[in-house]
């Protein structure tokens, strides 16, 4: 028997059958439509029909597994008896509710609403690679060759001779930038960091940092100062209090710590500020000259300040997170917390 009058033949028992239960329906489907089912024996015999043959074959052959198909959908709407009483099949028609939705991640969130605050102070956004070379994460910056970080136990190393690592910081575009670029320069540099540290609740082998620069001529570290104070007070509140400690960075000169008045109104306040009321958000300093004259930008000219935040650190004081691992575990029940945020 050809293809051809097979294929009347099982049009005819499809026409004919009546399907009454959902395992009839499935029975059947399995039968025609299955991984072994007759649609894979009727396309064999495709395959082997002549060549000259085979246009007309094909319109017949999906005519027949839309038949079948149809007697499918037609049946999966039937009633269901089961147990004596009547049982309504599921009506796939029927709208589910709509698509759950969705919540940014609150790294993200943390993330954009520091980036929006500097972008309306003036900065504009640069980013660059997370694999870079020994000048743009040490040497560009001033990082003396006995520094700690360039040992292995502080940096993840890709390549030795010449070296290449995951960056430490992302302030090796700011080396990028002022290579590249003309003072006066405004800008902030998103991005992700890695430094081999230990993971625990207060540090992770993998975050994420905004770093900002600022070079023209005649720029003060009152500049600076007040450029925090304006960022504290429109990321925290507008009666948020900062204070700066001499700290020390190698490209930096002066340098320091800066820290927001968190208050000791509660228990976890106390915890947080360690009694003190203060918490540390980042680190900054006027531009080392040593830093400029390496990317080529007289010194004697201009001036400039930097400063460097991490986002899971503002974003633990945010949202009073206690281990900064729950950032990065994709655990529904924790990202479920942050649905309301924009």
């Amino acid at each position: 028997m050809g293809l051809k009058e097979q294929l009347a033949q099982w049009t005819a028992e499809v026409l004919a059958v009546q399907l009454k239960t959902a395992d009839e329906v499935e029975a059947f489907r399995i039968h025609w439509l299955g991984r072994k089912g007759k649609m894979k024996e009727v396309m064999a015999m495709f395959k082997a029909a002549p060549d000259e043959e085979k246009r007309d074959l094909g319109k017949l052959i999906n005519e027949f597994k839309q038949r079948v198909e149809h007697c499918v959908v037609e049946g999966s709407a039937i009633d269901v008896q089961s147990g004596g009483e009547d049982k309504q099949q599921y009506d796939w028609t029927r709208p589910d509710g709509g698509v759950p939705v969705g919540a940014h991640h609150p790294l993200s969130v943390v993330r954009r609403e520091i980036i929006s605050i500097l972008e309306r102070m003036g900065f504009v956004v640069s980013e660059g690679p997370e694999i870079e070379d020994d000048w743009h994460v040490f040497s560009g910056l001033n990082f003396p060759e006995e520094h700690p970080a360039r040992d292995m136990q502080d940096t993840f190393f890709v390549n030795r001779s010449p070296d290449m690592l995951l960056r430490t910081h992302t302030s090796s575009v700011q080396v990028r930038e002022m290579e590249k670029r003309e003072p006066p320069m405004r800008i902030i540099m998103p991005g992700r960091v890695f430094r081999n540290e230990a993971i625990s609740a207060r540090a992770h082998c993998m975050f994420h940092q905004i770093e900002g620069l600022y070079i023209d001529k005649g720029v003060s570290f009152s500049d600076l100062k007040q450029t925090l104070l304006r960022f504290a007070q429109e990321f925290f509140g507008s009666d948020t209090k900062i204070r700066l400690r001499p700290s020390y960075f190698p490209f930096t000169e002066p340098s320091a710590e800066v820290d927001v008045y968190w208050g000791l109104k509660t228990e976890v306040d106390k915890r947080i500020t360690k009694g003190t009321g203060w918490l540390e958000i980042l680190g900054c300093g006027m531009v080392d000259p040593a830093v400029l004259e390496a990317s080529g930008i007289d010194s004697r000219d201009y001036g400039g300040f930097a400063f460097g935040l991490g986002i899971e650190r503002i974003a633990m004081l945010k949202y009073q997170v206690a281990d900064l691992r729950a950032f990065f575990e994709s655990d529904m029940r924790f990202l479920e917390q942050f649905q309301g945020e924009q």
